[in-house]
């Protein structure tokens, strides 16, 4: 078994790796490995200790560095060779990572026997580096598409947040709830599991608002873990927010941030407006390399 874990984290880079200058997909990657998402993103983290985001982001800016070095490419020309949404975008992703904007790296005479600074590529490993969350939270938003679905989730009693739903049902092997280290067994998962805020219309009485759950294939047919149930989601668009990275010292302030933010989020701004009878509002794991991330229901208002 870990000989073909091995094999299919050698199967996700060498996808990667050949296609650092087109968009890739979490799917891609998953079908490279021959997994489901979820379990796809959790082996090649195991593997590498990156997750497939933080190994496309270093790949890519790592080889965009080589282009610099090179000569002949305007700085705008290879943000867009690796799938770099803007200008601006890029300089603050590649100033974030080497130190130095990429102007000014493509400018700088030739260093000896290296061609990118070198604490990059161990900055995973690196006590020094520390991200902080700024004051202002900013909030990026996106909008996805969820299929019909199934929801596997484990109730609470009255729990409305996630430190009362640990009490309620238990704590985990890795400061998780007992629920969460049970959902990331199912093979089938299409996304990771989430904190769940479940709508009036998904509660069963005598239960709380907050939950943990997996969402699975609609035409799901495996088994419901002892004491799960199931919910059957219908397609709908989700309104993702993803805050900033931040440091595990300011895990309460960085998130605490987010939340508030997004409860002063209008989505009727952009057309939008929330939806929260056709999923549970729903927050991933807090990572700092990535930020917070909360996702809810959205329709058009057109």
């Amino acid at each position: 078994m870990e000989n073909e874990l091995t094999a299919a984290v050698a199967r996700m880079q060498a996808y990667i790796d050949s296609h650092l200058q087109d968009p890739i997909t979490a799917k891609d990657v998953a079908n490279a490995a021959g997994y489901s998402q979820y379990h796809a993103a959790r082996i090649f983290k195991g593997e590498t200790g990156l997750s497939p985001f933080e190994y496309i982001r270093r790949k890519r800016l790592t080889e965009s560095a080589h282009a610099l070095r090179q000569g002949g490419h305007s700085v705008l020309d290879v943000a867009l060779d690796f799938v770099f949404d803007s200008h601006e975008g890029f300089t603050r992703a590649f100033a974030n990572g080497f130190g130095i904007s990429p102007k000014k790296y493509a400018a700088c005479p030739q260093p000896e026997g290296w061609l990118i600074p070198r604490y990059y590529l161990n900055r995973s490993q690196s006590k020094a580096e520390v991200t902080h969350m700024n004051q202002t939270a900013v909030i990026f938003t996106q909008i996805i598409e969820r299929p019909a679905r199934k929801l596997i989730l484990k109730r609470g009693r009255q729990a409305e947040d996630y430190f009362s739903y640990c009490e309620e049902v238990g704590c985990g092997a890795n400061d998780d709830s007992a629920a969460w280290d049970i959902l990331c067994e199912i093979k089938e998962a299409l996304y990771e599991p989430v904190g769940l805020w479940l709508p009036e219309n998904m509660r069963l009485p005598g239960t709380g608002s907050y939950a943990h759950g997996l969402e699975v294939p609609a035409d799901y047919a495996g088994a419901i873990p002892h004491g799960f149930d199931t919910i059957e989601l219908p397609p709908c668009k989700l309104l993702v927010f993803q805050g900033e990275p931040y440091s595990d010292e300011t895990f309460e302030t960085a998130v605490g941030l987010c939340m508030e933010r997004i409860c002063k989020f209008n989505p009727e701004v952009y057309g939008y407006q929330y939806a929260p009878e056709l999923a549970p509002r729903m927050q991933l794991k807090p990572l700092g390399w990535r930020g917070y991330i909360e996702m809810q229901p959205v329709v058009s208002m057109e």
